[in-house]
């Protein structure tokens, strides 16, 4: 049955709701980080690249779009796009051992109360070690 207004009028959330909630949002948010941390850290196929062949390979770009023609300087320019917004990526990475710790101290709450077991956690990308200064034990199911 839909809840109308005046059913809940006269109700409101505990200050104990209110900081479960609260907690819930906090725990969410340090996994959330956490995860999206780890994803984007993760290896990628190929030679990775570091900040000087970028800067170096920008500068070969430079040269070859005095000459190129209208085609060729159009992919130079996105080419040019995408590795200085990859060089403002790489020097804003947050770092991830502080992200880490945010999630060692929530991850075990966080799991009990989602459900989320060791080999869950671990398919998502979180380390053993990490895991296991969690407190999250790793167990046969």
């Amino acid at each position: 049955m839909p809840t109308t207004k005046s059913n809940t009028a006269g109700r409101s959330m505990s200050a104990e709701h209110k900081a479960a909630l609260a907690k819930g949002r906090e725990e969410g948010l340090a996994v959330r980080r956490y995860l999206e941390a780890l994803e984007s850290a993760k290896p990628r196929r190929g030679r990775r690249r570091t900040p000087a062949s970028m800067t170096k390979k920008l500068a070969t770009i430079e040269a070859e779009l005095v000459t190129a023609d209208p085609l060729t300087r159009l992919h130079l320019l996105q080419e040019k796009k995408d590795l200085q917004d990859e060089l403002n990526q790489s020097g804003e990475a947050e770092d991830i051992s502080t992200l880490e710790k945010e999630f060692i101290k929530v991850a075990k709450s966080y799991g009990e109360r989602k459900g989320i077991g060791y080999a869950t956690w671990r398919a998502g990308g979180v380390s053993a070690a990490a895991l296991q200064k969690a407190g999250i034990a790793r167990t046969r199911s």
